[in-house]
């Protein structure tokens, strides 16, 4: 199992086909952006995968971004296959966003997670997230 960040010179068919079919295991019904435009330098994604013998098993991005109050992260599309649940390899991608987030000195990470999603849940805890006292908000522009 090999956990590394993608770069935008690591974007060719096999990983674009093996990201995306993975990510229609997260939702299928969600129009993906193309990779070359989500790993542009301007768009400040933290963009880790987990590999085993070169075949993408896991996904998890950090969105980073500057406001008033301080420089946060939002992790974002985590998903591991199937057939690799239990493994680990969730574990090992958000630890990777950590560690990639204290490098680049982030004061907090937010994320959001379906209430119905209690393994996911249980990693976010075990990892130090908490739950937030406050309301989210979604506005649907496209």
């Amino acid at each position: 199992m090999m956990v590394e960040i993608l770069k935008k010179s690591d974007i060719n068919d096999t990983v674009r086909f093996q990201i995306t079919e993975l990510y229609k295991q997260l939702n299928d019904s969600i129009k993906q952006c193309p990779l070359h435009q989500i790993l542009q330098e301007d768009n400040h994604i933290i963009f880790a995968v987990c590999s085993i013998e070169n075949q993408i098993v896991g996904i998890a991005l950090l969105a980073t971004y500057k406001v008033i109050s301080g420089h946060r992260g939002m992790v974002e599309d985590v998903v591991v296959d199937a057939q690799h649940r239990g493994k680990g390899i969730g574990r090992k991608l958000m630890e990777k966003l950590l560690e990639e987030a204290e490098h680049r000195n982030l004061d907090s990470i937010l994320l959001f997670s379906g209430h119905h999603r209690e393994a996911a849940i249980g990693l976010y805890k075990s990892l130090g997230f908490t739950l937030r006292e406050s309301g989210v908000y979604n506005l649907k522009l496209n």
